[in-house]
């Protein structure tokens, strides 16, 4: 069970910035940077890609842009098992953390917020933090949350590896207690280093589960994705539009919605809030 712990770092004064920390598990504290804002919005709990942390490019900008918009923005820095972890973790660290935990953290930030008196959250992800997100909504989401973003979704990659085959090698060495480390690729990694159950908890993320939750999803859910996203798997476009969940394809843009491409994401991201506030609640 989670230790709680929670600090505030107040910034100086006219500043609407702040540093928070929780106790994610013992010995783990995990931060975020709060963005103070107009408070009949929503707030938007924004999770970095892979291995990354909330300075990443892609996130940093955005949550300064929502921010400017008006909106509170919480922008945490997942733990991945690493006390006040800073920097961005490298694929051939050891990994023993999985799905579960990174789902355990953003429900603790969602309940921060919570605790702060935003009754109305958003969950904008990013590549795999948007996979991230959308396993926290099937994961019994808190009532608080009434939307969802994910900004360039990709599925758990594996490179050309069977899929089945390795899910079925890694049960096995759950079930049998082994604790040998595995190395497989896993998104932008081509040596993951973890734990059988680590690994085992993002590999069982193939398409068909992604699709499968974005065709009944608790809140309203919308993506925006790049055209020229190099990350997205085969026919991946296709397969989302198939499922006919709320899409935005941004023309030209890669996987990180850099360059001008900036403006098209948060322009998007903004239009997708203003839709919310007018939908009714869960």
């Amino acid at each position: 069970m989670f230790l709680l712990c929670l600090l505030l770092v107040l910034p100086p004064s006219g500043a609407t910035a702040a540093v928070v920390q929780q106790t994610m598990r013992p010995g783990i504290p995990a931060t975020a940077e709060y963005l103070a804002g107009d408070r009949a919005k929503p707030a938007v709990l924004l999770i970095h890609g892979f291995q990354q942390t909330r300075e990443f490019a892609t996130v940093a900008t955005l949550a300064r842009g929502l921010n400017d918009a008006g909106y509170a923005v919480l922008a945490p820095t997942l733990s991945l098992g690493i006390p006040g972890r800073k920097q961005s973790l490298a694929c051939e660290a050891i990994h023993r953390l999985g799905m579960d935990d990174d789902v355990a953290e953003i429900a603790r930030w969602v309940a921060w917020l919570k605790a702060r008196g935003h009754g109305s959250i958003v969950l904008f992800g990013h590549s795999f933090g948007s996979l991230q997100g959308l396993a926290y909504l099937a994961d019994k989401p808190d009532p608080a949350v009434r939307g969802y973003l994910g900004i360039s979704l990709i599925e758990a990659r594996i490179g050309g590896a069977d899929r089945a085959a390795l899910v079925s090698r890694l049960q096995h060495s759950v079930a049998t207690h082994k604790r040998d480390l595995v190395a497989h690729p896993l998104s932008f990694c081509r040596k993951y280093l973890a734990s059988p159950e680590s690994l085992l908890s993002y590999v069982r993320w193939d398409q068909a589960r992604v699709l499968a939750v974005l065709k009944r999803p608790p809140v309203p859910v919308r993506l925006i994705m790049g055209d020229l996203d190099e990350m997205a798997g085969q026919n991946w476009l296709g397969l989302l539009q198939h499922v006919q969940v709320p899409m935005t394809v941004i023309r030209g843009a890669n996987h990180f919605m850099d360059g001008e491409h900036e403006f098209d994401l948060l322009d998007t991201a903004l239009e997708h809030l203003d839709a919310l506030k007018t939908s009714p609640s869960r």
